[in-house]
């Protein structure tokens, strides 16, 4: 579940879309080329791509999709050799993005001692979303994701229910709240619920985050300098890219410390 770049036809760069704004510095219409990609698959400013006013792209994750589509769904015949298949191939994508996305979150969520109660329902959900992710490129593109999302959702927060009941003292519920913005230097938010907060340029400096849940919290700009990540629920690469951080930042064995954290 790990995006191979060098294994993927571009489709981040081609099948999606994306808006003028503080992330993109122009507009790109779905299944459109982003005008810096070269004949190659390759990003033309990928080294200067926050200078060049596409920090969107540098936090973006496909989960692995990617390389999924390109080498397995379409056994390596890529859009432009083969433009029969491009229509159906960016139709694909967002959809095996999802899916390979459920299947980060419930794989983390078996390696968790403290969910053992629902790892048998994760386990045939895991099972489930795998035989989709095979499925053939027509069923995929009309395949709505929304109901297995939703029952997938359901295993998550029992899921981040036990882990976090273990936590110490008392567990605050930020879910989806607006905290853009907020100071929250050195806060305690063990076992916190930040599902779905809004934490844009929060000051998260020194925060004690372990088993926090995290899934879609928005960390843009957040400055988690010196806070500690260890044992996060569902905290993903793209959020930890998304944010500002230090050498001095702890966060999970399983991700990345991002390159313009230490420049």
């Amino acid at each position: 579940m790990r995006a191979d770049c060098a294994n993927c036809f571009a489709l981040c760069c081609v099948a999606l879309p994306f808006a003028k704004s503080t992330d993109f510095a122009v507009n790109k219409p779905a299944g459109t080329p982003c005008k810096n990609l070269q004949q190659d698959f390759r990003c033309g400013i990928h080294t200067r791509l926050r200078d060049k006013g596409f920090p969107g792209c540098t936090v973006f994750d496909c989960f692995g999709a990617g390389q999924r589509v390109s080498q397995v769904t379409f056994g390596g015949r890529d859009w432009r050799t083969h433009p029969g298949t491009a229509g159906v191939m960016f139709e694909v994508f967002p959809v095996m993005r999802h899916l390979h996305e459920l299947l980060f979150y419930v794989s983390e969520a078996l390696t968790l001692p403290a969910a053992r109660p629902v790892h048998a329902d994760l386990r045939t959900a895991l099972a489930d979303i795998t035989r989709w992710t095979e499925a053939a490129p027509e069923t995929l593109a009309d395949f709505d994701v929304t109901p297995l999302r939703q029952q997938v959702n359901a295993l998550l927060l029992k899921t981040s229910e036990l882990v976090r009941a273990k936590a110490a003292g008392r567990r605050k519920n930020h879910r989806g709240a607006d905290l853009m913005g907020a100071r929250l230097s050195g806060a305690d938010l063990r076992g916190a619920n930040l599902r779905g907060a809004y934490l844009i340029a929060a000051d998260l400096s020194g925060a004690d985050l372990r088993t926090a849940d995290l899934i879609g919290a928005d960390l843009r700009d957040t400055d988690l300098g010196d806070a500690d990540l260890r044992d996060a629920l569902f905290l993903t690469q793209a959020q930890l890219s998304a944010a500002r951080g230090n050498p001095a930042t702890r966060i999970p064995d399983s991700l990345t410390r991002p390159a313009h954290w230490l420049a």
